[in-house]
């Protein structure tokens, strides 16, 4: 008989394990691709609303400046993004995808698709997750 830690009855903790499982789906893509799951996050926003603002980036990505910040330092860097400074208000910061950034959306498009399949789940499952998920986080 195995012997029970008290994990396997928390919601949390099983939203834990599977995020981090997901994730670990997407790392050989992503370091092909030379992004971390984080630096993906911010390229799909990029390829669906681009230029935009960094505090609309963080809105769309729920993070906070002091998380979002190292992230667009890095992908600047790496030579996927650039920053400028709005014409009307020069505290704005627009983020704008570099042709380098945007060539990289074509080569990961397939790859919700593909992680779907990996996690083992039909499409309609995969929806009712993704309905569930977005209640949980709604409250």
């Amino acid at each position: 008989m195995e012997a029970t830690t008290g994990l396997e009855q928390m919601i949390c903790f099983e939203l834990y394990a599977a995020s981090r499982a997901m994730t670990a789906l997407y790392r050989p893509a992503l370091d092909a691709a030379g992004l971390t799951y984080p630096q993906y996050l911010v390229m799909r926003v990029l390829w669906h609303r681009e230029p935009i603002t960094v505090r609309d980036l963080g809105a769309a990505l729920r993070l906070d400046s002091g998380t979002l910040s190292p992230l667009l330092k890095r992908l600047e860097t790496a030579g996927r993004i650039r920053r400028s400074r709005g014409t009307a208000d020069e505290r704005t910061v627009l983020v704008h995808l570099t042709p380098s950034g945007s060539s990289l959306e074509g080569q990961l498009a397939a790859l919700p698709e593909q992680i779907a399949c990996a996690a083992g789940l039909t499409l309609d499952e995969f929806g009712q997750l993704h309905t569930l998920l977005n209640r949980i986080t709604a409250h």
